[in-house]
């Protein structure tokens, strides 16, 4: 199936890239829901997290400016414990029900922080770690934590170098610790691995497309862009599951 509609698979990708490189999260909570119309679920999962590699290591590349050490440290190292432990369980779990439950997450949390717009959350270890660990968790039993860790560096207004490379530099422990735990749950088919060097290629040049947008946008509008791009992203799962 996937052979006959491959350039729509790649196309729908390369859009996924770009998106998630604008809002500064990962693509792979547009990723996610697109790649579930060609594969079974588990192999979604799979399949995301070898993309994601390849998507976070081209963002590094490309925000390479700058990144906050201290947030990498306080919500990168939960979000590596916790998406073990979601990717173990994801096997014992309806995703259904998780969706809706990080859907309305999502949709309650974007629109506050549009609603208010001098709503700050302060820049506290604690904060970090439990936004961390819930984007940890998000990660392994969805294959997408990403909006809830954009949530979170969003409230910490960050520039939009430092939060995409803050972003990616957490996401590619997130990933590899993931990738892991899929493998030895099966998750992982080698009938799929042919799509690994063209997701790699599609991870590059959308990243490249979507700093060049960037570019021209500035901090304001980006912080608003996440939180709309989050808002949307609770909706639709909410309504498409």
């Amino acid at each position: 199936m996937l052979t006959r509609y491959l350039p729509i698979f790649i196309i729908l990708s390369l859009l996924a890239e770009v998106l998630g490189t604008i809002g500064g999260f990962g693509s792979s909570v547009y990723f996610v829901p697109m790649a579930s119309f060609f594969f079974d679920f588990q192999s979604v999962l799979g399949i995301t997290a070898l993309y994601h590699l390849s998507s976070n290591i081209s963002k590094i590349a490309f925000f390479k400016k700058g990144f906050d050490k201290k947030v990498v440290l306080t919500l990168g190292i939960p979000a590596i414990l916790f998406v073990s432990i979601g990717a173990y369980l994801s096997q014992f779990f309806d995703p259904k029900i998780l969706t809706y439950v990080l859907g309305f997450f999502l949709i309650a949390l974007s629109l506050l922080f549009l609603i208010n717009k001098h709503l700050k959350v302060n820049a506290k270890t604690s904060n970090a770690i439990i936004g961390g660990s819930f984007s940890g968790l998000s990660a392994g039993f969805l294959g997408t934590g990403g909006a809830i860790r954009g949530i979170t560096l969003a409230a910490f207004k960050m520039n939009k170098d430092k939060f995409i490379a803050t972003s990616a530099i957490i996401d590619l422990g997130v990933d590899f610790s993931r990738t892991i735990v899929y493998y030895y749950n099966g998750y992982m088919h080698k009938h799929d691995l042919y799509l690994v060097p063209i997701l790699i290629g599609v991870s590059i040049v959308g990243t490249y497309i979507g700093k060049r947008i960037l570019n021209k946008v500035s901090q304001e509008q980006f912080r608003t862009f996440v939180l709309v791009l989050i808002l949307i992203i609770g909706v639709v799962s909410v309504v498409s599951n």
